[in-house]
């Protein structure tokens, strides 16, 4: 099983830059979107009906923030998942911040983390939805549910996981606090997929600056994650980063599970 997560910076201009077409020839079981900015109502027809490669229709399901244009999460998936919901935490519901698809095998959580902005505005606020997301896989992880929790967690980890950490201490998403949190979380045993495939390796990113060039030079930070509890972790046959698919400041990321 293919899954691939990608945060698309708007749905809506993603479309024009030829999203449909790269879903029905990419073929994955499973495609995360995440800050996706739109409304159901407000999608072409193209986008709510796409079929991949096999021909076989994504079910889709959506979780819009009350704020236009604003945040959101999506899951095209061609297996259709047995329940979907979101956290059922209001404040976080309103900002469409997560969906969870049930199957079979295991639960897909979809997620878009918050930015906690300049000079930590919204720190408070990004650590508290943190909080809650570790409950959630506390609460698989101790009732023996395998899951994946993929999407943009807006947090680039360690030191390599970003080109210049030294000048970025104070910036959103690497902020102590945050990077705390990624040490508890995989400090727990969740594991950071990417990194038990390429542990220690420099110069990996999911998301570039849209200025200066960044993408180009590779001047970026990896903040986009799938992870999984450590029993899962044998179902994992990869995981990876796909720098060469255009139409965002950020890239899809990938994991193949053998189910």
């Amino acid at each position: 099983m293919r899954i691939l997560s990608w945060n698309v910076n708007g749905i809506r201009s993603a479309e024009r830059k030829n999203f449909v077409p790269w879903m029905e020839g990419e073929g994955a079981d499973i495609v995360c979107l995440q800050e996706t900015k739109a409304r159901p109502q407000q999608l072409s027809p193209a986008l709510l009906s796409i079929n991949g490669n096999d021909g076989n229709p994504y079910h889709v399901y959506w979780a819009s923030a009350k704020k236009p244009g604003y945040s959101g999460v999506a899951i095209y998936t061609k297996i259709e998942p047995l329940e979907v919901r979101t956290l059922g935490i209001r404040e976080f519901d309103d900002e469409g911040r997560a969906l969870q698809a049930e199957f079979k095998d295991f639960t897909l959580i979809c997620a878009y983390f918050p930015n906690s902005q300049d000079e930590g505005k919204r720190l408070g606020y990004k650590l508290e939805f943190c909080d809650a997301i570790m409950q959630l896989c506390r609460q698989y992880r101790g009732g023996g549910r395998r899951f994946v929790l993929s999407g943009d967690y807006n947090i680039a980890h360690t030191p390599i996981d970003l080109a210049r950490p030294k000048e970025n201490t104070k910036s959103a998403g690497f902020l102590p606090e945050e990077r705390a949190w990624m040490d508890s979380f995989t400090g727990e045993g969740f594991v950071d997929t990417f990194r038990h495939f390429r542990p220690g390796e420099e110069g990996h990113y999911t998301w570039w600056s849209p200025r200066a060039l960044s993408r180009e030079r590779n001047v970026g930070w990896r903040i986009d994650y799938h992870c999984v509890p450590p029993e899962f972790l044998p179902a994992v046959v990869s995981s990876s980063i796909r720098p060469e698919v255009p139409g965002s400041d950020h890239c899809p990321v990938e994991i193949i599970l053998n189910l």
